[in-house]
C-alpha cells in the first residue's frame, strides 16, 4: 500500500514537476529561548500541498496557512520538554535560481519554544510540510543563525534533509544536534565579522586614507605647504581617527537598535560623496581646521552602513549589545591595523618633495573611484570604474609594499642629497 501511495503521489506531482521548481528550505535561527524556523517554499508548491489558494492579503487564507504549517510540525527531545509551536509573519518574495530563473516563494516563520532551554541545541524535527502531498519534494535544513556558536547570517551550516525514505515508505524526522555555544564564541565571531567588513569595505578604507593624506602638511591659504612635524602630524591623525570612530560608533548603535534608520541607497551614495569631498580637500584645503567635524559627520553616515550588517540578527537585547560591541571593536582593530600599515610611509613621504605627487595622484584616483561609485549607486548599474576598483582591491598588500618601498627610497635619497649638499658647501 505504501508503494502505491508513493506512486500516486509522484504521478500527481506531474504539474508541479513540469515547472522544475527547487526544493523547500527550513532555515533555523537559534535564539536564547526559542528556535525560529524560516520556512521557504515555491509559491505554487505550497499551494498544491496545502490544497488551498494562498492569498496573503486575506486574513482567512493567512490563518489557514499558519494552521497547516503548525499541524505538520512536531518536536521531540531526549529531555521530554514540552514545545510550544506558533506561526509568525508570512511574506512573499522573489528568489533566483541559476537553473530555472526567478520564481515567487512563500517565507513563513515558525517559533519553537521548549519549557527547558537545554533542549534548544538537541531535538528531533518531525515535519512533512509539502512532502506528504508531493513525495518528490525535499526540505533542505540548515542553521542560518546560532549566535553562541558563531553562526550568523550568510555563514549558514547545512544540517541535513527531510525527504521521503523509499525503503521504509516514510518521511523520516531529522535529528538536530548543535554544539553548546558560549558568549565568548559569539563575541569573537562578531569581532571577526567587524574586521572582515572593513577588510572588504574598499569605500570605507579609501575614505579614511584620503582624509588622512594631508594630515602631515600645514595649510597656507588655498594650498598645502610643508611637513608640519611628527608630533603635530600624529596628533592630527589621532584627532581625525577618533572623530570618525565616535561618529560611526554612535550611528552603529542607534541604527542596529532601530532608533535611526535610512534607506541603504542614499547612505551608500553619501559614503561615496564623503570620499569625493575628502579627496578634493586632499588636493587643496577646503575645510582646513574643521577636519574633525567632517570626520565625525561622515562617520555618522558610515555607521549607518555598518549597522545594516547587524540588521538581520534576531537575538535578545543583551546579546545584541554584545554583538554591537564586538563588531565595533573588530572595525576599530582592522582600521588600526590598516592605518598602522600605511601612515608610517606617508609620514616618511610627507618629508620629501615627491609627496606632492603621491598626494595629488592618490586624491585624483580616489575622486575617480568616488564618482564611479556615485554613478553606480544612483543608477543601480555597474561601470568600468567600479570594476577596476574592485580588481585593484585584491592587490591591497602589494600596493602597501609598493608605497613602503617608494617612501623609503624617496626619504633616503633626499637625506643623502641633503647631506651631499652640506658636505659640498662645507668644503667650498
Amino acid at each position: 500500500m505504501k508503494w502505491l501511495l508513493l506512486l500516486v503521489g509522484i504521478l500527481g506531482y506531474g504539474w508541479a514537476e513540469a515547472h522544475s521548481l527547487p526544493d523547500c528550505k527550513a532555515q533555523l535561527l537559534v535564539q536564547s529561548e526559542q528556535v525560529v524556523i524560516k520556512f521557504r517554499s515555491p509559491y505554487e508548491i505550497l499551494e498544491l500541498a496545502s490544497k488551498a489558494k494562498i492569498d496573503l492579503s486575506s486574513q482567512e487564507s493567512l490563518e489557514a496557512l499558519k494552521r497547516y504549517l503548525i499541524q505538520h510540525t512536531h518536536i521531540s527531545d531526549s529531555l521530554h520538554s514540552q514545545w510550544t509551536i506558533s506561526a509568525g509573519t508570512i511574506t512573499t518574495g522573489q528568489t533566483t535560481d541559476p537553473n530555472i530563473g526567478t520564481y515567487p516563494e512563500i517565507i513563513a516563520e515558525l517559533y519553537l519554544k521548549p519549557d527547558n532551554n537545554n533542549s534548544l541545541h538537541s531535538f528531533v524535527l518531525h515535519s512533512d510540510w509539502v512532502i506528504h502531498q508531493i513525495p518528490t519534494q525535499s526540505i533542505l535544513v540548515s542553521v542560518e543563525q546560532d549566535w553562541a556558536n558563531g553562526i550568523i547570517e550568510n555563514s549558514g551550516q547545512q544540517l541535513g534533509m527531510i525527504a521521503w525514505d523509499i525503503p521504509s515508505g516514510k518521511i523520516l524526522p531529522l535529528q538536530i544536534q548543535l554544539e553548546q555555544g558560549s558568549w565568548i564564541k559569539g563575541f569573537v565571531s562578531m569581532l571577526k565579522l567587524g574586521m572582515t567588513h572593513i577588510q572588504e569595505g574598499t569605500d570605507h578604507i579609501l575614505f579614511v586614507m584620503v582624509l588622512l593624506l594631508p594630515c602631515m602638511l600645514v595649510p597656507i591659504g588655498k594650498q598645502w605647504d610643508n611637513y608640519r612635524g611628527l608630533k603635530s602630524s600624529l596628533l592630527q591623525i589621532l584627532n581625525l581617527v577618533t572623530a570618525f570612530t565616535v561618529g560611526h560608533s554612535l550611528t552603529l548603535l542607534l541604527g542596529t537598535l532601530g532608533w535611526v534608520q535610512l534607506p541603504s541607497q542614499p547612505v551608500e551614495i553619501l559614503i561615496a560623496v564623503s570620499i569625493l569631498v575628502s579627496a578634493v580637500h586632499a588636493i587643496f584645503p577646503v575645510f582646513s581646521g574643521k577636519e574633525k567635524y567632517i570626520a565625525i559627520g561622515f562617520g555618522l553616515i558610515h555607521g549607518l552602513a555598518f549597522s545594516s550588517v547587524l540588521a538581520d540578527l534576531t537575538v535578545s537585547t543583551p546579546t545584541l549589545l554584545v554583538s554591537i560591541l564586538g563588531f565595533n571593536l573588530g572595525i576599530e582593530l582592522m582600521q588600526f591595523l590598516l592605518i598602522a600599515g600605511i601612515i608610517p610611509w606617508l609620514l616618511l613621504l610627507s618629508q620629501t618633495r615627491g609627496y606632492i605627487w603621491v598626494r595629488l595622484i592618490g586624491a585624483i584616483l580616489a575622486s575617480i573611484a568616488a564618482i564611479g561609485w556615485i554613478v553606480e549607486r544612483v543608477s543601480g548599474q555597474g561601470n568600468s570604474i567600479t570594476s577596476v576598483v574592485d580588481q585593484l582591491s585584491d592587490f591591497a598588500q602589494p600596493i602597501i609594499f609598493g608605497l613602503a618601498f617608494v617612501a623609503i627610497i624617496s626619504f633616503l635619497t633626499q637625506r643623502l642629497t641633503f647631506r651631499s649638499r652640506q658636505f659640498h658647501t662645507k668644503n667650498t
